[in-house]
């Protein structure tokens, strides 16, 4: 079963839009979702409130959703991230997810296809795209 990590533009995402093909991943059969209240509260943010709130707040129940303590030690792949999206990666890592969807290209976009301490790292369309089949 494939653990799946929700960055915050996937939740914003699929409370955003209804026609999105996100909100394919909240009916996938044997996938856990997961995500860090980092991530929620991002995405919460910047939504507008109302509708769209309390849409991603339906949606999130079908997500764990997870407080997350700050890494103890470093770890340099951080490092290569812009602070704000250390949280993000340091979640799915010490969450132990499979992947972590992200459509932040800008902050994730040269980890692609990458597997960082066992998180393959992917936007939500590649993931969509190898579970079609």
């Amino acid at each position: 079963m494939d653990r799946v990590f929700l960055d915050a533009n996937v939740l914003f995402s699929a409370a955003y839009r209804v026609d999105t093909p996100l909100r394919t991943l909240f009916t996938l059969p044997h996938v856990r979702l997961v995500t860090s209240a980092y991530a929620m509260e991002e995405a919460k943010r910047n939504l507008p409130s109302g509708p769209h709130t309390a849409e991603l707040d339906r949606l999130c129940q079908a997500v764990d959703v997870v407080s997350v303590l700050p890494p103890q030690g470093a770890l340099s792949i951080l490092a290569k991230l812009p602070e704000n999206d250390r949280p993000i990666l340091w979640a799915a890592i010490s969450l132990r997810a499979t992947h972590l969807l992200s459509g932040d290209f800008k902050a994730f976009g040269r980890f692609y296809g990458q597997t960082i301490e066992g998180v393959a790292i992917m936007p939500p369309a590649a993931y969509l795209k190898g579970h079609r089949g």
